[in-house]
């Protein structure tokens, strides 16, 4: 069990059963997008960090919930003050009421001393309630006594104490669905629904995969001390259009694998991926297939993201044919988008631009 019985300014608790998490420094850079879905969501994630109003963080597994809720902590008057992450589907039934709201010395056998729990040690600033679709039946009353009164009442004490915390909870589960089958309380979804921010999959975003495996193989690269794995077209091709049903974490963990098993790479791929041959081509990326593969990446060595952004703006003009709007299509970002990048990677381009193809025009 995690004591939070004297939380520093800045606190620092153990992980040890994955239950309960303090502020720590994020695996990575958070990568938002540049899909419009994404843009959509960016936009309300600094509204709520503002107005600091209870929110509920919908999505897949995998899908970057938590580094929402996170975004949201950065943005906002408490980016100063805790962040506690709390697994609701990993606390057992028997202590989740201590862990969540405290309890006072000798409330309970082994209670050698009193402990704060997690509501008091995020006192002034977030706490993150993951899978909130799996907290107990018998907790979900006290957590709604919590949320209005604002105050909580540690276990084997009979006076509340009064808190002050920006709830953001997120689940993959189908609330409406679980209070129907009674599982899940309505009138504390209603209160956790303040706000509702929904984390679409990766596969509903296929223009921002390619800004995915640029960052995480810059990432890995400078862990593990190697040169950043910069994929072939027909390889991002096929990336592009995997299904990714791990959603970001998966591509994640397929980059790192990429390094753990640098010399089979094509045999990690192709258990992904299945094998290439006869693999279908997404027609946004037939004309970087066709081109020949920029090969002068992969031989310089850099772990700036800035610089790979302009070498990727670049090698998809080149694969192009310098035609920018086939590029932006290849980059998955939308023309105007496009036309910034081309100003910031290569000036010298960016007043030649030929004009879009009448086949691409929208209908």
């Amino acid at each position: 069990m995690h004591d939070f019985s004297s939380a520093p300014s800045s606190p620092r608790v153990p992980e040890t059963a994955g239950t309960l998490a303090a502020v720590r420094p994020a695996r990575w850079a958070r990568v938002p997008g540049e899909s419009a879905s994404i843009q959509r969501l960016e936009a309300a994630i600094a509204r709520v960090a503002d107005f600091e109003c209870t929110t509920l963080i919908t999505g897949e597994t995998g899908c970057g919930k938590e580094e929402v809720a996170r975004a949201i902590h950065a943005a906002g008057p408490r980016r100063d003050k805790p962040f506690i992450s709390v697994n609701c589907s990993g606390i057992p039934a028997t202590i989740a009421e201590s862990q969540l709201f405290g309890h006072e010395k000798g409330s309970f056998t082994g209670a050698l001393g009193a402990a704060r729990g997690a509501f008091r040690a995020s006192d002034g600033g977030v706490i993150f309630l993951d899978e909130i679709g799996d907290m107990p039946p018998d907790l979900q009353p006290k957590l709604l006594g919590v949320l209005e009164r604002r105050e909580v009442i540690p276990v084997g004490s009979a006076h509340g104490q009064p808190i002050d915390v920006m709830v953001i909870a997120a689940t993959n589960r189908n609330l409406a669905a679980a209070v129907a089958q009674g599982a899940f309380r309505e009138d504390l979804l209603y209160r956790l629904n303040t706000v509702h921010l929904e984390v679409p999959p990766l596969r509903e975003r296929p223009g921002d995969i390619p800004r995915f495996i640029a960052h995480f193989s810059a990432h890995y690269a400078a862990r593990y001390g190697q040169l950043p794995w910069v994929p072939g077209p027909a390889t991002l091709a096929r990336l592009v259009a995997h299904d990714w049903p791990g959603n970001v974490r998966q591509l994640a963990q397929t980059i790192q694998k990429l390094y753990v098993f640098a010399d089979a790479k094509e045999t990690v791929l192709d258990e992904l991926l299945g094998p290439a041959s006869g693999h279908p081509v997404p027609y946004e990326h037939a004309a970087a297939i066709t081109a020949p593969p920029p090969a002068r990446t992969a031989d310089i060595k850099t772990y700036n993201l800035r610089e790979l952004r302009r070498r990727t703006v670049r090698e998809a003009l080149e694969a192009t044919a310098g035609h920018f709007a086939k590029a932006a299509k290849l980059l998955g970002v939308c023309p105007n988008t496009m036309t910034k990048l081309v100003a910031e990677a290569c000036p010298e381009r960016s007043a030649g631009r030929p004009a879009r193809s009448p086949r691409l025009r929208p209908r």
